[in-house]
């Protein structure tokens, strides 16, 4: 993906700019309304070999955002989501092949854009916004969803990237430039290899943990969320399964489900960047 961002720079903008002085570079915001873009980092867990790839777990909700309720349980969303997600960084941890960051790992409150904010200041190559489902009017429904970016999405949120100027000087590896026009192609490019990777990777995940939890029928799903935007890193929001099924409210908050769902994302994740650095040592 890099080289070919690169190959489009040197086509359409040759001449390279010599540095811009402080505060005065080409730059595009991630989102006007993302609080900190300079805050400090979450902790990321180490593991084995040279650069092993990091990927970063977000805990849906948080502090004054509850998220949804259960009939079931006396725990809001907030709390079970953080529960899972945090079995989910042990998971990989005690693997060791895979670093792991979480973008909360108290009850705290972080707007959207923060959230994936946080995964492209770490250069993350996989980023997890873990939720609990709710439809108060269907307790049938169960199982959990896998969510990425729609196309419809994407293709605004590109236009809308191109022309901002204020946050990040970089998409994909290749440096933006003063055209809105190049820098739509560069973002377009980074975007649609992201929202592929992120719906191979939906694949992969429902294979390995198919077999451990229950998913919905259609467990994959495409939609607009604010932490699906990171242009350059891929992204999924997974829904553990329906607070507002008693079946499912068992489950994800019990340790026994967080275990299962754990070892499924565990399986899969590492699964994905095996596949990845398979394909990248075969020059693909």
């Amino acid at each position: 993906m890099d080289w070919l961002l690169y190959a489009l720079v040197a086509l359409l903008w040759p001449s390279p700019a010599p540095p811009a002085p402080p505060g005065q570079g080409v730059t595009i915001p991630l989102d006007p309304l993302a609080s900190d873009q300079s805050g400090p980092l979450p902790r990321v867990t180490p593991a084995r070999g040279d650069n092993p790839p990091l990927v970063v777990i977000d805990a849906g909700h948080g502090g004054q955002d509850p998220g949804a309720a259960s009939p079931f349980t006396d725990r809001p969303e907030k709390d079970i989501t953080l529960a899972i997600a945090l079995a989910i960084r042990d998971a990989l941890a005690a693997s060791g092949r895979v670093r792991v960051a979480m973008t909360r790992e108290d009850d705290r409150y972080l707007v959207l854009e923060d959230r994936y904010a946080i995964a492209r200041r770490l250069d993350a190559d996989l980023f997890i916004s873990i939720h609990a489902d709710a439809a108060p009017e269907n307790d049938r429904a169960r199982g959990a969803t896998i969510y990425t970016l729609s196309e419809v999405a994407s293709d605004r949120e590109a236009a809308l990237l191109a022309q901002r100027q204020n946050a990040a000087d970089r998409v994909g590896g290749a440096r933006m430039s003063p055209d809105p026009n190049v820098n739509l192609i560069l973002i377009d490019l980074a975007q649609r290899e992201s929202m592929n990777v992120s719906a191979e990777f939906a694949r992969l995940l429902y294979r390995e943990a198919a077999p451990v939890f229950p998913f919905r029928p259609d467990w994959h799903r495409f939609a607009a969320f604010i932490v699906l935007k990171a242009p350059d890193i891929p992204s999924i929001l997974f829904e553990s399964g329906y607070l507002t099924n008693e079946t499912d409210a068992a489950y994800i908050d019990s340790a026994a489900g967080r275990r299962e769902i754990a070892e499924g994302m565990r399986r899969a994740i590492e699964a994905h960047f095996a596949r990845r650095g398979l394909r990248r040592g075969a020059g693909a």
